[in-house]
């Protein structure tokens, strides 16, 4: 009769091993729904990576990534009409951008991150869905879309990406790509590694350029062309410390202290850097708005109490991310 509670006990213990579920690393929750992966595509389950590494808070490769993401093709470049509203001019923590308006020749060195789950099928500035097992990639002003070819500098590993989304919007990053671009290039447990970046053409587009975008007048070769010139000034107006009103409110915008992050004409490019910061401010307790008003999408946060307030968040991003928001009262 003894035994039989001690072979009880055995049996439930084993039990309980084997159904319990894996830690998550690195604070990553589970993500919200299944990712899907490339048709076809054996799963695995999730990769196992360094402490302090890899992905931000809530973000990663998910609960089961694909088996042979190393097979996954890279982009082939291609002509096709450059986005209408993604390349026009914004602002983004006090900083202005004029992202290029045709295909020319590009190469930077610098450092690239990747991000994941958290913005899987979301939309990104081009208007389509963010697919981490694809080979795309985030850039604060190369062409949307564009192609470049990335290379680690210290592996000599490189992958063509196509160009769909703005970002990153941190001072010592260059470049965002996907998690499968991330993985092919070697630095998924390390976050972000050292790469150089270049221009990939396809054979028949060395002069594509989008529709809507006339040729300007000569200018000297360091300036942009006016009416880009005049967009950047109204954004940068925008984004100006100031104690009046930006534009009359509508009823359901709340008045007070606000730090400004961003501001677009394009809501698309709006909702991307809200998303984009909310990875990276994961601490924040205020939620990222977008405000519209004036034919200008801005990208805010707040209200706050007093103008102290705001002061002591805008010093904390600016630590976190190396730029500093602008304050603005409405």
């Amino acid at each position: 009769m003894s035994g039989r509670p001690v072979a009880l006990a055995l049996v439930l213990f084993l039990g309980a091993c084997g159904g319990s579920p894996p830690r998550p690393v690195d604070g990553a929750r589970p993500a919200a729904g299944p990712l899907t992966p490339p048709a076809g595509a054996a799963r695995k389950p999730a990769v196992t990576q360094k402490r302090g590494g890899g992905y931000y808070k809530d973000d990663g490769p998910g609960d089961d990534i694909p088996d042979n993401l190393d097979d996954i093709p890279d982009a082939q470049p291609r002509s096709e009409p450059l986005h209408r509203f993604a390349n026009k001019p914004y602002v983004v923590l006090g900083k202005s951008y004029v992202p290029d308006t045709s295909l020319k020749p590009f190469q930077q060195r610098g450092i690239a991150s990747w991000y994941g789950k958290k913005f899987h099928g979301q939309k990104t500035s081009i208007g389509e869905p963010y697919d981490m097992f694809s080979m795309t990639a985030a850039h604060p002003t190369l062409a949307i879309p564009s192609y470049v070819r990335v290379t680690n500098v210290s592996s000599g590993k490189s992958v063509v990406v196509r160009v769909t989304d703005r970002g990153p919007f941190h001072a010592d990053r260059i470049i965002d790509l996907s998690y499968a671009a991330a993985h092919r290039l070697g630095y998924i447990n390390n976050g972000s590694t050292p790469v150089e970046v270049e221009a990939v053409f396809p054979d028949d587009a060395t002069t594509l350029t989008y529709a809507q975008v006339k040729p300007p007048a000569a200018t000297l070769k360091s300036a942009p062309p006016v009416a880009e010139r005049d967009e950047i000034e109204l954004l940068a107006a925008a984004l100006a410390v100031s104690e009046t009103p930006l534009a009359a409110p509508t009823p359901l915008v709340r008045k007070g202290i606000f730090l400004q992050l961003g501001a677009f004409s394009n809501v698309d490019n709006a909702e991307s850097l809200r998303s984009h910061l909310s990875r990276e401010l994961d601490w924040l307790s205020e939620g990222i708005q977008v405000n519209a008003g004036g034919g200008i999408h801005r990208v805010q946060l707040g209200p706050y109490a007093t103008r102290a307030d705001a002061e002591k968040v805008a010093e904390k991003i600016h630590l976190a991310l190396g730029y500093k928001p602008g304050i603005v009262t409405r």
